[in-house]
């Protein structure tokens, strides 16, 4: 049977190539490699919202690629961490969340490369992959039309502390600011340096159920925790409240999390300047040796 991955990838080639596009020229237009693109038109790799997104409007197909991508099951057969199991199964029914997290970017707004980054330091192999897949899957519901509010506080430590690669905060960074333009969805940022701030004790995340249950949620490396009582809520969703209303607003913390951006953007552009200096020293250091490795030859006089 066919997956959902390789008839999106199908259906992706259809119109790439029906706009006369090389993957080469589809990739340079919306920002990413070729290999890419590939794997999408392979089926090998579940492409992201954005991703989709950004190939409607490229290839002009009126939004076909983004409403199949909404529709679509990526992760039928996605195992979490039976600790983490039942916080999944909330976020497949919440109507609305509140998080605030400190450190690292919370799963929900991870790109594929920094979850993946996350995860190599614990795991590797197959069982990587299956935590990345775990780790992509839930986000899906919220990213797509309609989705659950949800509302985002981060402490500055997510976007200072380097994971992986320049490269991989920069793109990090960036799917913050389109994620943050989605109706259903804000993100606030939390500086550092702004005094006042009455920040949680620690990360947490506050869940609203259909049927109006709701629930406080914090977690370690390898353990959840759960708590109803109405009175913990209470003290949680107030402290939350106030931390939201002190915090830059959604706007204004786009603009810092932009300003963070640009400064990986130039920590990458430097690396890359140093690399090809770094080769290219040699390489003058080899053409100033040449002459000196050849006889030196006195050309004759001619005689009187």
């Amino acid at each position: 049977m066919t997956s959902n991955a390789v008839l999106f990838g199908e259906l992706l080639r259809h119109f790439r190539e029906s706009a006369r596009f090389t993957q080469e020229a589809l990739a340079r237009e919306i920002h990413c490699d070729r290999s890419y693109v590939a794997r999408v038109e392979a089926g090998a790799r579940v492409p992201q919202h954005a991703f989709a997104k950004s190939c409607d409007e490229v290839l002009l197909t009126g939004g076909a690629l983004e409403r199949v991508w909404g529709r679509v099951d990526w992760y039928q057969q996605v195992e979490h961490p039976d600790w983490f199991r039942r916080r999944a199964e909330m976020d497949e029914e919440a109507v609305a969340l509140w998080e605030y997290q400190e450190r690292v970017v919370p799963g929900l707004l991870q790109t594929e490369d920094y979850a993946r980054a996350l995860f190599s330091r614990l795991v590797s192999g197959e069982e990587l992959e299956e935590r990345v897949r775990a780790r992509m899957s839930r986000q899906q519901r919220f990213l797509a039309e309609g989705g659950p509010l949800y509302m985002a506080v981060l402490d500055e430590s997510c976007l200072r502390n380097a994971v992986a690669s320049p490269a991989v905060m920069r793109d990090q960074c960036a799917h913050l600011l389109y994620v943050g333009r989605r109706p259903n969805i804000r993100i606030q940022l939390a500086p550092s340096g702004l005094f006042g701030l009455a920040r949680p004790s620690g990360s947490m995340s506050l869940i609203r159920l259909p049927d109006g249950h709701q629930w406080v949620y914090s977690e370690a490396l390898d353990w959840a925790h759960f708590d109803d009582d109405p009175t913990v809520y209470r003290q949680h969703m107030q402290t939350y409240d106030v931390l939201r209303a002190d915090a830059p607003s959604a706007p204004q913390s786009a603009a810092l999390i932009s300003d963070v951006m640009e400064g990986y953007e130039q920590h990458e552009q430097a690396r890359a300047r140093s690399g090809h200096l770094d080769q290219e020293q040699p390489q003058r250091r080899q053409r100033r040796q040449l002459p000196r490795s050849r006889p030196r030859v006195r050309p004759r006089r001619p005689r009187a």
